[in-house]
């Protein structure tokens, strides 16, 4: 297989830009470097791109690997033809390659083998060709043989059925017909393990869909029942149908044998073809699944970590909780912890008075801005308790839900142990709310992507290839968003573009031994940082008011001689960017500077972007979180309310919304749009603000209906 011409036609991409970027991700750079820094020879390609066009890139040579251990394997026992090798180069996927392997592969004991060990190999040959002129029958009484068990023409006849069973079995032209017939045509069957037993499965207990029109969520909605014991599935094609053309492919239409090869290909469909086959299907129905629902988590996880921070603000959080009490974490600022405690304001000591006594000081003494609530087990007695707490506080103080998902997780971590070893796990959980609040970015680099709860089914999923696209997507926001090399923790350094653990414990280790970096050049001085981590990792680093303001922004220190050359050209100077407003060239300019420098125009106007605006949040363009300072009960929503709420988490089905009664709202996929949409994420994100309308409750099962259309 020719790889590049592959990737090539796949991608849509220029020859000269592939080459390039297969060379630059051979050659050891990160994804996050190859798309900000090499973008002249990558054409510009984004990060998602690169991501995908890696993915397959690994998966071809794989695929390489595999074609040539199979082949060898073949050679090795002397089986390998010019068809089969044919067969091997045009093979597109493991599945075929498999196929192709499959008669060769060395088998458990079956009927066939079995069959083969008693000496019938011959007579299933004779009977293969179908070439005889007299009957099976005549043929097989010369290999009747009590020795070998053999007893009778009949005993003989069928271990010869059982061998081309298998053989046909193992066909992988027939396979694959089969294979597609099903993904086609056939529909999933699902039916109730006990009609009686109530579940969250009840609208599959009498279902079926075409299996080529299954919604992902529904694949794994359905695999997670039968786990669970409530759902049983099968596949159903038109077997009678399949039969009669895999009939047609390998029946000769001797009258001598032309019935037992009918028998024999019936036997091998519904014995081995067909289970073996439904397994493949199924699992491929789950593997497409899988990976639609992981771009959705990825997504999702996406714009989570992207949601801005509150700047400059007290935090007061509150993690919520029944018989333990609400653990409180204030924190200033920068997120230096400045008091924790618990106070029980919630059920059954419902403690009110006495912990309005120990909040309302603690709000005024650290002049709290925020009061931060996690949205878990008794968030709606706490959200109660402080709406009615702030009508007594001397001071404007707002209150706002915060998605603990992943809170506990932490807190009881090792990273948790070792950044706050002086607290107890309670008291860890209620400053990560507080820092969540903060600053998302940094705070849940912490958690491990899978718990941060803007999923569907991921525990059902692959973890290891969900971890990996997670990973890229942590890995990824922070590198675009930059981070504060002297504040950031080891786990947000470790997401850096060419920075390992081990290096981001080592940048730690250097800046608590020597103070502060006031350079990025200083980072050649910390251990395991050589030359070509530097170069991966420095322009992702920021440096607050140090010697070189270009240690603040996205620009490289390769191109510091360019971005010099560029603020002499507009005849600003170094030391006063932030007030000198934008760099205007015309784009006649930009190609003429670009020709000048010796550097690409992308490049060119990537620095004139940071030298406008050093040290920028691309975050601060995003929505903010909504503020409150009433509570809300879901016995309040009416039909028709109009509401303002905040999209929490986005699956195939729709849109979950928090619109401040403590349990989210559903808009189906079809309640988004006036128009037509094929997916929630063509229209909203999470951490969206949107305007929503009610269009029913229903009290018993907690569940609010809301509709998009009509409400803006």
């Amino acid at each position: 297989m020719d790889i590049l011409f592959t990737l090539q036609k796949e991608f849509k991409l220029n020859k000269e830009h592939l080459e390039n970027t297969i060379k630059l991700i051979d050659d050891g750079n990160t994804i996050p470097f190859i798309a900000r820094y090499r973008k002249e020879l990558t054409g510009s390609m984004d990060d998602q791109l690169l991501r995908g066009l890696y993915d397959r890139l690994m998966y071809l040579r794989n695929l390489d690997e595999k074609r040539m251990s199979v082949k060898n394997l073949i050679a090795e026992q002397g089986n390998l033809t010019e068809e089969i090798e044919a067969a091997l180069l045009n093979a597109y996927t493991l599945t075929e390659i498999d196929d192709i392997y499959r008669p060769f592969r060395p088998k458990r004991r079956t009927k066939a083998t079995i069959a083969k060990e008693k000496g019938l190999e011959p007579l299933a040959n004779i009977i293969w060709a179908q070439l005889i002129t007299c009957n099976i029958e005549d043929i097989a009484e010369e290999f009747v043989d009590s020795g070998k068990n053999v007893d009778s023409v009949e005993d003989a006849i069928l271990g010869a059925k059982d061998i081309i069973a298998e053989i046909i079995s193992d066909d992988a032209n027939i396979r694959g017909i089969i294979r597609k017939e099903l993904m086609d045509n056939a529909m999933l069957q699902v039916k109730a393990v006990d009609k009686t037993q109530e579940s969250v499965y009840e609208m599959y207990y009498d279902f079926q869909e075409p299996i080529n029109k299954l919604a992902p969520h529904r694949v794994l909605a359905i695999n997670r029942g039968e786990k669970e014991n409530f759902l049983s599935a099968k596949i159903a094609g038109n077997d009678q149908g399949i039969i009669n053309k895999i009939e047609r492919a390998v029946n000769s239409h001797n009258k001598f044998t032309d019935s037992c090869i009918s028998e024999i290909v019936e036997d091998s469909y519904h014995r081995l073809i067909f289970p073996s086959i439904e397994r493949e299907v199924r699992n491929s129905l789950t593997e497409a699944a899988e990976e639609g629902a992981i771009k959705v988590f990825a997504e999702n996880l996406r714009q989570l970590l992207l949601q801005p921070p509150i700047k400059d603000k007290h935090v007061l959080a509150l993690d919520p909780g029944f018989r333990t009490g609400c653990k409180v974490g204030v924190v200033d600022q920068t997120g230096k912890v400045l008091y924790t405690g618990v106070v029980y304001c919630t059920p059954p000591q419902n403690k009110i008075e006495e912990s309005k006594k120990i909040l309302i000081p603690v709000i005024n003494k650290f002049d709290i801005d925020i009061i931060a609530i996690g949205n878990g087990t008794a968030s709606r007695e706490t959200e109660a308790f402080v709406s009615e707490m702030l009508k007594e506080v001397g001071r404007e103080v707002f209150y706002v839900m915060v998605n603990e998902a992943g809170a506990s997780v932490y807190s009881a971590s090792k990273i948790g142990a070792e950044e706050f070893p002086g607290y107890d796990v309670s008291q860890r959980s209620a400053i990560s709310i507080a820092r969540r609040l903060q600053d998302p970015l940094a705070e849940l680099v912490k958690i491990d992507p899978k718990s941060i709860g803007v999923g569907q089914y991921q525990h059902d999923m692959n973890q290891k290839r969900l971890g990996e696209s997670l990973g890229g997507v942590v890995e990824a926001c922070v590198n675009s968003v930059g981070i504060n090399l002297n504040t950031a923790s080891p786990s947000l350094l470790s997401y850096v573009s060419g920075v390992s653990m081990a290096v981001a414990k080592n940048i730690i280790e250097y800046r608590e031994e020597n103070g502060k970096f006031s350079e990025r050049k200083e980072l050649l001085k910390v251990k395991k940082l050589g030359p070509k981590t530097f170069e991966q990792c420095a322009g992702f680093l920021r440096i607050l008011g140090g010697q070189n303001i270009l240690d603040n922004t996205a620009v490289h220190p390769e191109s510091y001689s360019v971005a010099k050359k560029i603020i002499k050209k507009a005849g600003r100077a170094l030391d006063n960017l932030k007030s000198t407003g934008p760099l205007k060239f015309t784009r006649d300019e930009l190609k003429t500077m670009s020709e000048d420098l010796s550097v690409g125009i992308p490049t060119l106007i990537d620095i004139i972007s940071e030298l406008e605006k050093p040290g920028r949040d691309p975050r601060d363009n995003m929505p903010v979180p909504v503020l409150r300072k009433d509570v809300m009960n879901i016995e309040d929503l009416k039909e028709g309310m109009v509401l303002e709420g905040t999209v929490r988490n986005i699956v195939d089905f729709g849109v979950f919304v928090d619109i401040g009664v403590h349990h989210d709202g559903l808009v189906h996929v079809s309640q988004i749009s006036d128009g037509y949409i094929k997916h929630p994420l063509d229209a909203v994100k999470v951490g969206d603000i949107i305007s929503v309308r009610v269009m029913g409750v229903n009290l018993e099962k907690r569940r609010i209906a809301l509709t998009m259309r009509s409400a803006q």
